[in-house]
């Protein structure tokens, strides 16, 4: 519509709606030049927001009947990082950060720069009272360092299964624990068992295949 204002939008689906190939998703209506100028365009956002929203369904529907929850990650398309994230809670999973400014994210850089995990969090802590604050661990000695700092979220990068069972054995519910790196889709369900109450993907946003849409003009 930005291109003329007569043309008309009329959806057949729902966003989050599982739909079947050769399916009418959405017909337009108006000047065959504004129509044929935009398709491009529209199918492009269309195509990869689509698949965004697969992929979330396809791992929302692998961890169904536990209690964990997917998070997406700030590894997004330049420019699409809000809509590709609403894509991910049409297909049931959620977002975690939108930006900076929502919460610390304490990595392995961060903790070299800050001489420590418990120095990280420290001044974390101090430049804004209150804001939660997350570290990335890569060890169980390391989470307790992240423990005794008082760390609001751990992610357990690229643990064992059977260390983070031990993890969430040590932590006793003082910290949420988060699962990340190098989770595939064979191992995501027992990666979901071991009771961690977060897995982060970064894939629910990259390296993503559009899903095949076409327009098609009639008169």
């Amino acid at each position: 519509r930005q291109l003329d204002p007569r043309v008309a939008v009329q959806w057949q689906v729902r966003d989050g709606e599982r739909v079947s190939p050769n399916q009418i998703l959405f017909t337009l209506d108006g000047p065959a030049r504004a129509l044929l100028s935009g398709e491009r365009s529209a199918l492009n956002f269309l195509q990869t927001l689509s698949a965004v929203a697969t992929r979330s369904q396809h791992y929302a529907d692998l961890v169904q009947g536990t209690a964990v929850k997917l998070l997406d990650t700030r590894k997004t398309l330049p420019g699409l990082r809000l809509a590709q994230k609403y894509a991910v809670t049409c297909g049931g999973c959620h977002n975690h950060r939108i930006g900076l400014y929502d919460a610390f994210l304490i990595k392995e850089n961060h903790i070299a720069a800050c001489g420590g995990i418990a120095q990280a969090i420290a001044a974390a802590q101090q430049i804004a009272p209150g804001k939660p604050v997350e570290v990335e661990v890569e060890s169980l000695a390391e989470l307790e360092q992240a423990l005794a700092a008082g760390a609001d979220i751990i992610m357990l990068d690229e643990l064992s299964l059977d260390d983070m069972r031990t993890a969430v054995k040590l932590t006793a519910g003082r910290a949420k624990l988060e699962a990340s790196g190098g989770i595939k889709d064979s191992t995501l369900r027992s990666v979901a068992e071991t009771g961690v109450d977060y897995i982060s993907l970064g894939t629910l946003t990259k390296d993503i295949k559009a899903v095949d849409l076409s327009m098609r003009l009639s008169l």
